[in-house]
């Protein structure tokens, strides 16, 4: 007879686990994707720093070649405002990569590392907690 009133308690128990983990499962999928779209967004951001600077060096590079053509062809003080042009464009781009660098080094590696880490620490709780009967 007491085996008949463990057997219902057994089930809700399973039931209750059951909508449990799948509330779980639901929760940490939602952390992987709020997580991985703030990497995303960094790494996005980064990128387009970097090509921001490529794009000011490519600027710097054709202002350089007017300053050596300028010199070339007058060897007179307007070569002189074209190289300065060109140090000033090298400076901004080679700031746009590094903060645009830093920007992709921030965002970290591409996998969620908050829900790998909360999901693993809930599968090692299940788990400790069926080994050991549940009490704890």
């Amino acid at each position: 007879m007491a085996t008949q009133q463990e057997d219902p308690r057994t089930k809700e128990l399973v039931q209750a686990l059951s909508e449990q983990t799948s509330t779980l499962l639901r929760k940490e999928l939602a952390l992987a994707q709020v997580e991985l779209k703030e990497k995303g967004k960094h790494a996005g951001l980064g990128g387009g720093m970097i090509g921001g600077g490529g794009l000011l060096a490519l600027y710097g590079l054709g202002a350089l070649f007017a300053a050596i053509i300028m010199l070339l062809g007058t060897a007179i003080a307007p070569w002189l405002s074209a190289l300065i042009v060109a140090v000033v464009l090298f400076a901004v781009a080679g700031v746009l990569a590094l903060t645009g660098k830093k920007e992709i080094q921030r965002a970290g590696p591409a996998k969620p590392e908050q829900a790998v880490a909360s999901t693993s620490e809930d599968v090692r709780y299940v788990r400790d907690h069926a080994k050991g009967g549940g009490h704890g």
